[in-house]
């Protein structure tokens, strides 16, 4: 496969892109642990999300920090521009549901908020949360990741397939900071299904910034409805948060039976045929 993008200083291989994923984590984690210790008067212990200075502090922070640090990575690997553009395999019409699922229960969550438990300053530094998580994880497993694969020469199953449960993954250093073992799990196998559904919506739409905003928009309205972090789905907004759990439950469902459908293999764009 021949490429106008220059050659590349790296030999992609499954292995760069895990150990990529692990420098990430272990960097983000360390500058939470750092700035927790900075500002732990200003950072609620029993609950991040008390109050908008600890939610800037304790979440937007390091994330903002992992962000820039992944996008330098990103850069000095030669790969924005192409992870950023056009993508390479086109995807097929029954894709479109993957996407539109995670727009229902975004939908769902905001008619299910309870708008008066937040203050808008809450509001506004979860949204921000939202965008920087959005450009952070997709960037790292949409981005690098899929990149890195389709570069590698493997099937979009292949690349799918393992860069939704490296996205997984990644959700299980929750274990880190106490979460118990059965909401870590809970969350894991929704994003497994939550991340195929993004490969979908990137797929489909011929470009990551689909992934990016329909990500960035699902882990805020989220957090409002349910009040807590890596809630996949309930809140107390009534019939609203049983249509977003219901919704939750079809698109963790149809992500993983997409598994079973993915076909094709990455292809210069001008020369790629429908997959």
């Amino acid at each position: 496969m021949t490429s106008n993008r220059p050659a590349n200083r790296f030999r992609p291989t499954v292995w760069l892109a895990i150990g990529l994923i692990v420098a990430y984590l272990v960097f983000y984690l360390l500058v939470g642990q750092l700035t927790s210790r900075i500002f732990a008067d200003r950072i609620a212990d029993d609950n991040v999300l008390a109050t908008a200075p600890s939610i800037w502090l304790g979440l937007v922070l390091p994330i903002a920090v992992g962000a820039s640090a992944l996008l330098l990575v990103t850069t000095r690997m030669g790969l924005l521009a192409t992870i950023f553009g056009p993508q390479p395999v086109r995807g097929r019409g029954w894709m479109w549901l993957g996407p539109v699922l995670v727009l229902a229960a975004i939908i769902a969550h905001l008619a299910g908020t309870e708008w008066d438990s937040w203050t808008a300053a809450q509001v506004v530094a979860i949204v921000v949360l939202g965008l920087c998580v959005g450009v952070v994880e997709e960037l790292a497993t949409r981005g690098l990741t899929v990149q890195i694969l389709r570069e590698a020469g493997h099937s979009e199953w292949f690349v799918a397939v393992v860069s939704s449960a490296m996205f997984a993954l990644m959700h299980s250093v929750n274990l880190i900071s106490g979460m118990e073992l059965t909401t870590v799990a809970g969350t894991v196998v929704y994003t497994f299904g939550f991340g195929m559904c993004m490969y979908l919506a990137m797929r489909v739409t011929g470009t990551i910034w689909a992934a990016i905003v329909l990500h960035a928009s699902t882990d805020p309205t989220t957090i409002l409805s349910t009040g807590g972090l890596d809630t996949a789905a309930g809140g107390s907004g009534g019939g609203a948060s049983t249509v977003a759990a219901f919704v939750t439950v079809v698109l963790i469902g149809f992500g993983v039976v997409a598994v079973f459908f993915i076909r094709g293999r990455a292809r210069e764009p001008q020369s790629s045929p429908d997959a």
